[in-house]
């Protein structure tokens, strides 16, 4: 049975390794056999077929954001309106232009809180930024790509061009001083502002000051 057995494994062809085949592969693309739906294999070393790359890892800092800007689409309005919703929130915390859209009456708050919202949690979550120093930095109004204009008819036979605006709202999001830090820093700035006649009087001369006393 043996010498069946050696019989055999001499008639059975060897399976290729992945060096042969990728040889193989090589050739094929040089005679410009390769099917367009192959790749040319690389050289794989020992180092990579471990999972060991050999390249460095990142070390490096990580990039720290310092704002993250965000917008709403355009959609149908005039920017002069939507540019009082821009003044309403800019400079003021992040959740008190939330606050103000919530409550507020016009048509457009209530995308405008939606973006508020979404540009809120994304730089939270995605840019690591403090959510209770968040402030809208800036807000502004730019224009539509093209506006819809259609014919408004009007008496005598005449008519004219009624044009339907599109705009979209922009805003930057950045950390600032919060609500009570404001108001203690407004505070601060009111009690500088008082300063005692009498001590005035101690550190300074008196400017002008009468030949006798005035009774």
């Amino acid at each position: 049975m043996s010498w069946i057995r050696e019989k055999l494994s001499t008639k059975i062809r060897a399976k290729n390794t992945e060096e042969e085949l990728a040889a193989a592969r090589r050739k094929q693309a040089d005679e410009g056999k390769l099917s367009l739906f192959e790749s040319v294999p690389t050289e794989v070393s020992v180092e990579e077929k471990k999972g060991v790359t050999g390249i460095p890892e990142q070390t490096g800092p990580k990039k720290i954001y310092t704002q993250h800007k965000y917008s709403t689409t355009n959609f149908k309005i005039s920017h002069r309106k939507l540019n009082d919703l821009g003044r309403q929130i800019s400079g003021k915390p992040i959740d008190w232009a939330i606050l103000q859209m919530t409550f507020s009456e016009k048509r457009a708050s209530r995308r405008v809180e939606t973006m508020l919202k979404t540009a809120k949690a994304h730089a939270v979550n995605l840019k690591s930024l403090n959510e209770k120093k968040l402030i809208v930095s800036e807000a502004w109004v730019t224009k539509g790509p093209k506006q819809l204009k259609r014919i408004e008819v009007r008496g005598r036979a005449h008519h004219g061009i009624r044009v339907h605006p599109d705009s979209k709202l922009h805003v930057v999001l950045k950390e600032g001083k919060t609500w009570d830090e404001r108001v203690k820093a407004e505070r601060a700035r009111k009690l500088r502002r008082i300063v005692c006649s009498g001590l005035v009087r101690e550190d300074r001369p008196l400017r002008n000051p009468a030949p006798m006393w005035a009774w």
